[in-house]
């Protein structure tokens, strides 16, 4: 008598206490032993179909789409429109794979304020309590590109706000490390951060000027608030090769998203790409 084994046993077993395969079973024995032995050749051959048939099913079965995927999809082709019209002074011309995914991932209505879940993937910036805002996506993904963290890096966030710069960078890198002034953002950011499974985020109350120097050198660093100049300690703890992404200018005037980046010699070089307008940098805890 054949034994069957793994996977296949457990398929044949099954099969064979079906209420039909019994009872075909039955009647086969009563023609004797060789009838009984083709019955269990039937049975394997049937549980390797029903195996075969059960991955290729498991396969094609179609899985539920994420909250709000159709949304988020829209939000990222509107990006790449933007990244385009505006690459020639910018020099990103539109998503990388990378990015692209981290937008499609990470749900940014987890973190919007529920007053605005209608426009949470509007391509515009919204408020988020305590005069700040979460920044419009395109500028999010144009902050990301330029920053171009890879999958071993470390990077450095200056201004957590709500957190959804943050959980798009811990998309793309080993370690993110966010700052954020207002003690009530950071912890409302450090929730839903945990809430959505950034296990690789860590978020502190702080002022960022001094950037936070034991987590030093950083691959890249973006501010997301406007400063009048860069902060030397943020250049001076950004690692060589590095990569520091920050907006540039007075707090009720202009302002222009600077590049700023620093070769194999510690040597520096600045780049403006683009007129924005961010809140201020503020220095004292609020």
């Amino acid at each position: 008598m054949p034994r069957f084994d793994g996977v296949e046993g457990a398929l044949v077993r099954a099969l064979g206490r079906a209420p039909e395969v019994r009872r075909v079973g039955a009647g086969l024995r009563a023609g004797g032993h060789a009838v009984v032995t083709h019955s269990r050749h039937a049975l394997r051959a049937a549980a390797l179909v029903a195996l075969a048939l059960g991955v290729a099913w498991a396969a094609e079965a179609p899985r539920p789409a994420p909250p709000r995927a159709a949304e988020r999809a829209r939000m990222v082709e509107e990006i790449g429109a933007d990244l385009r019209d505006t690459a020639a002074t910018t020099g990103v011309q539109d998503l990388s794979p990378r990015v692209r995914r981290a937008l499609l991932d990470v749900p940014r209505h987890a973190f919007v304020p529920d007053a605005y879940q209608d426009a949470a993937y509007a391509n515009e910036a919204l408020p988020i309590g305590r005069d700040q805002t979460i920044s419009q996506p395109f500028v999010v993904a144009l902050m990301t590109e330029l920053a171009a963290p890879g999958p071993d890096d470390v990077v450095l966030e200056v201004g957590t706000g709500s957190g959804y710069q943050a959980a798009i960078l811990a998309r793309l890198a080993r370690r993110v490390y966010t700052i954020e002034i207002v003690r009530e953002l950071a912890e409302s950011a450090a929730a839903r951060l945990a809430a959505q499974g950034f296990a690789n985020v860590e978020v502190r109350t702080g002022d960022g000027y001094a950037g936070w120097p034991e987590h030093a050198p950083f691959a890249a660093i973006l501010v997301t608030a406007g400063a009048a100049e860069i902060p030397a300690p943020l250049v001076a703890q950004l690692a060589r090769g590095g990569r520091l992404v920050v907006p540039l200018g007075p707090d009720a005037g202009a302002q222009e998203l600077v590049l700023l980046t620093k070769d194999q010699e510690d040597r520096t070089t600045r780049r403006s790409l683009l007129p924005v307008r961010f809140v201020p940098f503020t220095h004292e805890l609020r």
